[in-house]
């Protein structure tokens, strides 16, 4: 009985639904068809990019932009160098915890691609018969954006620009509706600003001892560079204030 029941109010917003784009008045269908629409007025080739940017492209350049990031903060060698990798290790972790949290949120909602309920969308990508809300990719790559953008400002612009364009895109390739899309700019941007001060609070005690580590130690800090004060920082030694080492550093400073 109940469940014949939810079968009835499934088939009924389904129907409703398809009445809503018929008519014009869905707003989010509207919204599909006319960014959808641009990839069918554009050149095969055009949409051979915009699917590789959409489908692998961003994602890849934002890993990038991290690893950067980390050989700019390793080679500066800095006093809090090994906070800083611990924020940068925190945007590929935040993007995968919140495709985690996405995996019941997809499976309850269960609401299916806009290309088997929509007539007429160019599909720019086979095998997206998972269900749409929330999208992954909109999710990862806004996770990513706003976890580099409390890592590094500069940077993080870039990435949440990349979130953007992401999102965008997956409703140009015809799989996503746009409320999947803000969907997953909420999902990823609530995980990575809400969960960052317990990452940090885990990751950076990790760095430091990393940090400490005569053999990994270069991760977080370049043998041989400089920090803000001239230091040479040397991942091998952590002197003591008043010890040999640190009057030696002293008089390098001076």
């Amino acid at each position: 009985m109940a469940g014949a029941l939810a079968e009835s109010v499934t088939q009924a917003g389904a129907h409703s639904g398809a009445y809503l784009a018929e008519s014009g008045s869905n707003p989010d269908v509207e919204l599909l068809y006319d960014i959808n629409g641009l990839a069918k007025d554009a050149p095969g080739w055009v949409d051979h990019i915009m699917m590789f940017i959409g489908e692998y492209g961003l994602l890849l350049a934002t890993v990038l932009i991290v690893l950067w990031c980390w050989w700019g903060v390793r080679k500066r060698g800095a006093e809090d160098a090994a906070s800083s990798v611990a924020a940068l290790v925190w945007v590929p972790l935040a993007a995968g915890v919140a495709v985690l949290v996405n995996v019941p949120i997809r499976n309850f909602v269960e609401r299916p691609r806009p290309f088997l309920d929509h007539e007429g969308l160019e599909v720019l990508i086979d095998g997206k018969n998972d269900y749409s809300f929330v999208s992954d990719h909109a999710t990862l790559t806004m996770a990513m954006g706003v976890a580099l953008f409390l890592a590094n400002r500069k940077w993080g612009l870039v990435g949440l620009l990349f979130g953007v364009l992401g999102g965008t895109l997956r409703i140009y390739m015809g799989v996503h509706y746009p409320t999947d899309v803000i969907g997953g700019f909420a999902l990823g941007t609530a995980v990575a600003l809400l969960l960052s001060p317990v990452a940090m609070a885990l990751l950076t005690p990790v760095m430091k001892a990393i940090e400490r580590s005569p053999r990994v130690g270069w991760l977080i800090r370049a043998r041989g560079a400089r920090g803000r004060n001239g230091v040479v920082a040397d991942a091998r030694v952590e002197p003591t204030a008043g010890s040999a080492g640190s009057a030696g550093q002293r008089d390098l400073a001076a």
